[in-house]
């Protein structure tokens, strides 16, 4: 039976338990790695082209070397195929095709051997090193952990975590913050990669979830649940919202989070260098919620448009700079921790485009309808918007109108309908010139006017209709260089929902072969 030589058994042993001490790693592993690089002096003993295998009880730390060979009908090659014949002889029931061991005498190593065998196994081990580092840290993204400054390259901060090593880029530290060797320093997990130089772990001081940990740290309302973090906002290292809500009706969540005298949030301040926070109290209403964002400035009025998440919010003429913040950042913290695009007006900028809308409107009546102005005022101000609205209004609805009667309002209704059709004839012929075909005319639901601003946006067929998305229609909003934009959609100039868009979109599907009525169905059965 082989010994081992190199080094007597228990050593051999020890050596195994020291190594996945001091590196964490299975014992089982540095065995593993042990065989391999014998292995490999092996073959450099007994020749490359020999299968050998060595093995080590992890008991007694003996070392067998056997060498493969296959069970073949005619031997080829000596080194990998022994003949039936012969194996038969070694083991009566092998058949064709099986593997048999043949034990091989323990070698000497040499130098190189030896050598050889050391740099296999700092390579196992360096490997099984790096895997158990992915494998502990890939599942604490989202914590915050401390560590010591290892090493500071090009303005990027190396982090020993002691059982790992990790990274703060540049550009995820806070502004003008500095470190030096051997400094202590917190930072958040947001990424975990494998890499071929071994995994790599990403800090940072600038993630919103950041300032959010370290509130469930100095919280305990938070930590046990009883208040929750709903959104974060922040521009790091200058200010900061943080949305939080209550479960528990008896305790203040905004107050929980200040602590006393402003104990708990002093604590994640300093953590931040200074950074300005505001505690907003969450709502599910969203003008609610949106007018605590925009604290400290006051609002008077908000219009929301949950269509295309925009609000448009009135504030005093005195509380504009306040509610925009210096460069806009008070209205883009909120923007970006309530999700909706927030439009501010004065009361003064108000009153001024309630009065510019009411002219407008009244010239349209008074183009539309052959009405003097007086008359035009009058459906104005008791709220008509559009010729629409007064060609389809029931008649009692005009008659009612201060100074009006039953023939007044007949002939105003009239005069409505006669120059929708107008424009309708007007809109239809426009439609036709820009090449819009009958077939996508006849969709229900698409006035002229959209069919329209439908050719010009170039959608003219059914097809290219059904092949839209209902942002092609409505418009979105995207981010352009950390800005939040708005794109615009074809028929966003139109009162449509996004139910009314889709709704759209699946009917000129059907009518071009894409789905049936059954698909239809399903998808409302399934949406029901």
């Amino acid at each position: 039976m082989a010994q081992a030589v190199s080094a007597n058994r228990l050593e051999l042993l020890q050596i195994a338990d020291a190594v996945a001490r001091e590196k964490s790693i299975d014992r089982e592993v540095v065995l593993e790695a042990m065989a391999e690089a014998i292995q490999k002096a092996a073959r450099s003993r007994y020749g490359v082209e020999n299968e050998i295998r060595a093995r080590i009880n992890p008991s007694t730390g003996e070392i067998r070397l056997v060498r493969l060979l296959e069970v073949v009908e005619q031997v080829e090659t000596d080194a990998v195929e022994i003949a039936l014949e012969d194996a038969q002889r070694l083991n009566p029931e092998v058949a064709m095709g099986d593997l048999i061991e043949d034990e091989l005498p323990p070698i000497e190593f040499g130098r190189i051997a030896a050598q050889t065998a050391k740099q296999v196994i700092v390579q196992k081990v360096r490997d099984a090193e790096r895997e158990r580092q992915y494998d502990e840290f890939k599942d604490r993204i989202g914590e915050v952990v401390n560590g010591s400054v290892k090493r500071v390259e090009y303005g990027n901060v190396i982090v020993d975590l002691g059982r790992g090593e990790a990274i703060v880029r540049r550009d995820e530290l806070l502004p003008r913050e500095t470190f030096r060797n051997s400094d202590r320093i917190r930072a958040y997990i947001y990424d975990v990669r494998r890499e071929q130089r071994g995994p790599q772990i990403f800090l940072s001081r600038t993630h919103p979830q950041f300032m959010s940990r370290l509130f469930t740290q100095e919280v305990p309302e938070i930590y046990d649940g009883i208040i929750e973090v709903k959104a974060v906002a922040r521009d790091s290292g200058s200010r900061a919202k943080i949305a939080v809500r209550s479960n528990d009706t008896a305790i203040d969540p905004v107050g929980a989070c200040v602590g006393m005298r402003g104990s708990r949030v002093q604590a994640v301040v300093n953590e931040l260098q200074g950074e300005k926070i505001d505690i907003i109290q969450w709502s599910d209403e969203p003008a609610t919620f949106i007018v605590n964002a925009l604290a400290p400035a006051e609002v008077v009025k908000v219009v929301l448009d949950e269509d295309t998440q925009r609000i448009e919010v009135v504030v005093p003429d005195d509380q504009l700079s306040l509610a925009i913040g210096r460069r806009g950042q008070n209205v883009r913290l909120a923007s970006q921790l309530t999700g909706w695009d927030i439009d501010i007006l004065t009361e003064a900028e108000e009153s001024d485009r309630r009065q510019a809308e009411f002219a407008q409107r009244t010239a349209i009546f008074i183009d539309a309808l052959d009405v003097d102005e007086m008359i035009a005022q009058l459906l104005a101000s008791e709220g008509f918007t559009s010729i629409e609205d007064v060609a389809y209004v029931a008649l009692d609805e005009i008659a009612e109108i201060e100074g009006f009667d039953a023939d007044t309002a007949q002939e105003i209704q009239n005069r409505a309908l006669d120059f929708i059709d107008r424009m309708n004839a007007e809109l239809d012929s426009r439609r036709v010139e820009l090449g819009v075909t009958d077939e996508l005319a006849e969709l229900p639901g698409l006035t002229s006017a959209m069919l329209v601003a439908l050719g010009e946006d170039d959608i003219k067929t059914v097809e290219d209709f059904a092949g839209c998305v209902a942002d092609d229609l409505l418009g979105w909003t995207e981010s352009v260089d950390g800005e939040r934009k708005r794109m615009a959609g074809s028929l966003e100039s139109f009162e449509l929902s996004a139910a009314d868009a889709d709704a759209l979109i699946m009917q000129a599907r059907l009518l071009a072969g894409w789905v049936t009525q059954e698909d239809l169905d399903e998808m409302a059965a399934a949406n029901s």
